[in-house]
Order: structure tokens, then sequence, then C-alpha cells
């Protein structure tokens, strides 16, 4: 299974609009992408509602899971976003 530790760099934290463009990208995956906070329960990327329930906030760490063919290239592009303020 691959992972990838990414710091979330919205301001408002993966709620909203940052939490809907994830979880489209998530879903655009050819694998189910996973996220959880703070060692908690992983959600699946691809839900607005399980990603607002996580609380992650501007700064906080999140870790994305993935297997299969694909999940490197999928968790590079949903780290990314996780990285980028989209509040500007």
């Amino acid at each position: 299974m691959a992972e990838r530790r990414v710091t979330v760099a919205s301001k408002v934290g993966l709620h909203a609009r940052p939490a809907a463009l994830l979880a489209k990208a998530a879903a655009d995956q050819p694998v189910t992408v996973t996220i959880s906070k703070d060692g908690g329960e992983a959600v699946d990327a691809a839900s607005v509602l399980g990603l607002m329930t996580l609380g992650a906030m501007h700064g906080d760490e999140v870790v994305l899971s993935a297997d299969g063919d694909g999940a490197d290239a999928a968790l590079d592009a949903i780290a990314e976003l996780i990285a980028t303020d989209h509040d500007e």
C-alpha cells in the first residue's frame, strides 16, 4: 500500500470548497484513496462528508493511502491538491 504524508495548506482546512475539490479529484482516480489524521480512522477521500468529519485544519498533517495500479500517481495528484492553498 502506497502512502503520502502531506500538510493541509488551505486556510479553512479541508472544509467547503477545498473538500469538494479534493473529493472530485479523488473520485477521478483509478484507485480508492483514503485519508486519515492523527492516526485516526481513515475515510474515503472521494467523500466530501468524510473529509469534513476529519476536522483537518490548516497546518495539520494528513496521511493518504491507496493500493493497486496507479496508486502512486493518484496519491501524488491528491497530495498536490492538499498542499495548495485554494482559498486565495
